[in-house]
């Protein structure tokens, strides 16, 4: 057998989704278990630049999901409508991507930017000397919205792997 014989029985965009929801997934947890830990044992949490630093990075992340789930909603919609997934109760396929897209979108637009804003220190006389009360309400609410994200990242990757079109 070689190389040029081998065939794949997925559809290409079934491919494209499970590429895109593992690289979702995965940099989600990196960002998550790695990235803003490591940051805030190593003293950047207290630094005043921290919440400048996490907008940064979180910008770009952020835009990184919305074009992760737009990919993801797309690919469900073709297969969806060329009828290669197009089974009876799957119509989860479809609306954990939408959710996606909606979590996505509202880091983006957001979470992030109240986020940051809270974070900033703009009275260089009298800083902070620890978190207003509401970014604790905030970190809540992203965590909460993690989890979902990781749960349907991680359903949504399970069943188009599993899933022979």
């Amino acid at each position: 057998m070689t190389a040029a014989s081998l065939t794949f029985d997925r559809p290409r965009w079934q491919t494209v989704i499970i590429f895109a929801l593992g690289f979702w997934f995965s940099s989600s947890l990196f960002l998550d278990l790695i990235v803003m830990p490591t940051m805030l044992v190593s003293g950047m949490g207290a630094d005043p630049n921290f919440a400048t630093a996490s907008y940064s990075i979180f910008w770009l992340f952020n835009r990184l999901e919305l074009l992760c789930a737009a990919v993801v909603l797309t690919g469900a919609l073709i297969l969806h409508r060329t009828r290669v997934l197009h089974r009876p109760g799957v119509v989860w396929a479809i609306a954990l991507p939408l959710l996606l897209l909606t979590i996505a979108a509202f880091y983006t637009y957001a979470l992030t930017p109240a986020m940051s804003s809270l974070g900033l220190e703009l009275d260089l006389f009298n800083p902070a000397t620890q978190a207003p009360a509401a970014m604790n309400q905030l970190h809540e609410g992203y965590w909460s919205l993690e989890a979902l994200k990781l749960f349907a990242c991680g359903a949504l990757l399970n069943f188009y792997y599993r899933t022979q079109g």
